[in-house]
């Protein structure tokens, strides 16, 4: 039946020679009805008496028409009945006559004229009825599915071009296992499973693993997006998810892929759209295809989000999402194979090291490490570079990590200097507290929407932090603060950022992980989200007001003791902030090493006991 269908291109073709003769008929038609309206029309006694008196010049008999030219240059047109002297008065007045049929125009006009009404009608009718038997997005179509059908002319994505979730990749490789050979799982009475959940932070390649499985599989794949299905109309979502499934079936065994199914698979009974929402409906729909009466054998669903929190349970249950596959942020092993993917088109200096680029980007999820080589190259190629260099993926790095440089912001020497000191603050608290990040790199070189950047990287993957660790950062946080009044003996608005994240961290402290030891284990202030109204909106108080003053007391507490400890530590060491100060302002911009070698000439790394650190006379001193 496909291969009877004309191709597009003899289709338009017909189109445009339909439209082309419809356009010269009407042509035609409007021209000649435009000639006669520039001729002036006359009765036929005053066309007699224009005879006799001898002003007509010539004249035309068509039919009963008859057309001409007076004397004057004007045209004429009048119509004559069946006067059988006519002929003669004119030839004896010595006027010129020409005769023509009675009609000649074209013949497709008089159709057109005729049949134009009929033929269009005709034609809107055969068009409707079309579009609501056809499918895809077509007019009175609203009911089918939008989900895409991969064949093998699609570009292909296999499991080699996806790297970093080796796990992950022979968790789904089974399921390709499944449709390829099922009696293999199901002699021993195994099922295979409905559906499969690729859970995720974004960009760690959950959509690119589901293009992988559509490669390798060998059978047909649908793609759709959780926001495809519903739209302003009642009930689209439902048909669509009866016709995809319906589709699956006729090509079964198939692999069907939802991407971002958080967009539908919300949980139900928000309270605010009632029990017709639309968003229900589809769920509902999705749900009974998933698992209900009819069978939906050799049809698999992967689904693609990153908000599982937000999905509703009876999606996730067994006999439905049978299995949840977490696709995490890649490892350091990981984010070199990623890397060693996203290079194979780029042509690398012999000096670049992958390891050491993979180690230097901890967090980077897959989507980060793809724009890190692109950057890269673009880096490259501004400086016409054959091949990419190191120095190019530093570039790049700093990029990402800190934003692009603004060297053109003039900024003012009183602004510069505040600047270095806030930064060498932050740099030396950090070197003399053990067990902090080390530092990379610092810059007073205005990048994104910070005046300076002090850069820290860890040395080995961090899954979970002590206290001591989240009390180091809050005072490396608090560390630009402190040189600012230590030095400079004013507070500015550069502290800003830095203040923000220290409360937020000293509150999820108390109020998250129980850190706190008046507080003691406990997590306080529920968080809700009403489905409609968005993330985060509420936030449930599930505490008392004197438990709320202890929580801010505490809060207050952890804040105040980073700062004093950073101030501590400055003062103790002051010609070490001035030398870094003085640094940053004549090389703006300070490595990992050069920070090493001032610190090691103008501080002793020999940071006092901790109990010293919190002395009364600390701030009393600093204001000195």
């Amino acid at each position: 039946m496909e291969k009877n269908r004309l191709p597009p291109f003899y289709k338009n073709l017909a189109l445009w020679l339909l439209i082309g003769l419809v356009v010269t008929m009407l042509f035609n038609f409007f021209n000649r009805s435009q000639l006669a309206k520039e001729k002036t029309q006359l009765s036929y006694s005053k066309f007699l008496d224009l005879v006799n008196e001898g002003k007509i010049a010539r004249v035309v008999i068509q039919g009963d028409e008859i057309y001409g030219e007076r004397l004057d240059g004007k045209a004429f047109l009048t119509y004559s009945p069946s006067d059988p002297e006519i002929v003669k008065l004119l030839k004896d007045k010595g006027i010129e006559i020409t005769a023509k049929p009675a009609d000649d125009s074209p013949w497709y006009t008089t159709v057109l004229i005729s049949w134009l009404p009929m033929i269009v009608l005709v034609g809107i009718w055969i068009f409707f009825m079309r579009q609501m038997q056809a499918g895809g997005g077509k007019a009175m179509s609203f009911g089918k599915s939008k989900a895409r059908l991969m064949n093998e002319n699609t570009k292909k994505v296999t499991f080699s071009d996806v790297a970093g979730i080796e796990e992950v990749k022979e968790e789904v490789a089974e399921i390709i296992d499944f449709l390829k050979d099922p009696k293999k799982f199901t002699r021993l009475g195994g099922r295979i499973p409905k559906g499969v959940l690729l859970v995720g932070p974004p960009g760690t390649g959950k959509t690119l693993l589901a293009r992988a499985i559509a490669g390798e599989a060998g059978v047909p794949f649908y793609s759709i997006s959780g926001s495809d299905f519903v739209e302003m109309f009642v009930g689209v979502g439902a048909a669509r998810v009866r016709d995809l499934f319906l589709q699956g079936k006729k090509h079964a065994p198939c692999i069907i892929f939802i991407d971002e199914i958080d967009a539908v698979g919300r949980h139900r009974g928000a309270g605010l759209g009632g029990g017709h929402d639309e968003r229900e409906q589809t769920l509902n729909q999705l749900l009974v295809e998933m698992d209900g009466f009819e069978s939906n054998e050799g049809v698999i669903l992967i689904a693609a989000t990153n908000r599982p929190d937000v999905l509703d349970p009876a999606l996730l249950r067994p006999g439905r999402f049978d299995r949840q596959i977490v696709v995490p942020i890649p490892d350091l092993k990981g984010r070199e194979n990623i890397l060693r993917v996203h290079t194979r088109k780029i042509p690398l200096a012999d000096v670049v090291n992958l390891s050491v680029l993979a180690r230097g980007t901890p967090g980077f999820s897959g989507a980060d490490l793809e724009n890190l080589v692109n950057e890269a190259a673009i880096f490259a190629a501004r400086a016409n570079k054959d091949r990419v260099t190191m120095e190019d993926f530093e570039q790049a790095k700093d990029k990402i990590l800190m934003g692009s440089e603004r060297k053109s912001m003039i900024i003012s020497e009183e602004e510069r200097k505040n600047t270095a000191y806030h930064e060498a603050g932050h740099t030396l608290v950090a070197k003399l507290i053990p067990g902090t990040d080390p530092i990379h790199k610092v810059t007073i070189i205005p990048r994104g929407r910070a005046l300076g950047v002090t850069q820290q990287l860890p040395l080995d993957e961090k899954y979970t932090y002590t206290r001591e660790y989240l009390l180091n950062t809050l005072s490396v946080l608090m560390g630009g603060r402190a040189a600012e009044e230590l030095v400079l003996q004013h507070l500015t608005t550069g502290a800003g950022n830095d203040i923000e994240r220290s409360t937020e961290l000293a509150r999820k402290m108390v109020c998250n992980w129980g850190m706190s030891e008046s507080l003691g284990p406990l997590a306080f202030g529920k968080r809700e989200e009403h489905i409609f109204l968005g993330r985060e909106i509420s936030q449930n108080r599930d505490f008392s007001e004197e438990t709320a003053r202890m929580i801010d007391a505490e809060i207050k507490r952890f804040v105040e003791e980073s700062y004093q400890r950073a101030c501590y530590l400055l003062r103790q060491y002051e010609p070490g902030l001035h030398a870094l100060a003085l640094a940053l302002l004549e090389k703006e911009t300070l490595s990992s090493d050069e920070v090493d070698a001032i610190v090691a000439q103008n501080a002793a790394l020999d940071p006092p006991a901790p109990d010293d650190y919190a002395e009364p006379a600390v701030s009393s001193a600093i204001n000195e």
